[in-house]
């Protein structure tokens, strides 16, 4: 039970420093500079709490989502989730999550289903696919790789 939780904390938070390097790569390159998920989270949980958090607590709140969050409920579900190997397994997990964001966080912060209301049409719903599918492939392939189960499949 430890192990499992420590592999999830674990592959959570490999899987937050490969994301937090796509989104330096998003910024960097100017691809959507007004989709901004992470603002819109804080700006939500912000006002939601009555108080905004400031450098270094964003950063640590970001840490907290992708690395504590969804690495403990990645590690909960792993062996419920569709798919034999791990690779399907993060893209399963990923695609919920993109459901998730899209049709829930997102209207939530003002933001419209799938970010519609920003006015790229389907683009930061691409996007936000593509990060998301990232994320939990690479979760899934280390979690497995940390709880020794058998080698993933393509």
């Amino acid at each position: 039970m430890q192990r499992n939780l420590v592999s999830s904390l674990l592959a959570g938070s490999g899987a937050t420093l490969v994301h937090a390097a796509l989104m330096a790569i998003k910024h960097r390159a100017g691809i959507l500079p007004d989709f901004e998920p992470y603002e819109d989270l804080q700006r939500l949980l912000s006002s939601a709490i009555g108080f905004v958090p400031q450098p270094p607590w964003t950063w640590l709140l970001s840490y907290i989502n992708g690395a504590v969050i969804l690495g403990f409920v990645f590690g909960k579900l792993f062996v419920h989730l569709p798919g034999r190997g791990a690779v399907a397994k993060g893209a399963a997990f990923g695609f919920a999550a993109w459901l998730v964001m899209g049709l829930a966080f997102f209207p939530l912060a003002g933001r419209g289903i799938f970010a519609r209301e920003l006015g790229h049409h389907g683009l930061p719903a691409a996007l936000m696919l593509a990060m998301l599918t990232i994320y939990s492939v690479v979760m899934s392939l280390l979690y497995a790789r940390l709880v020794n189960t058998p080698r993933p499949r393509l």
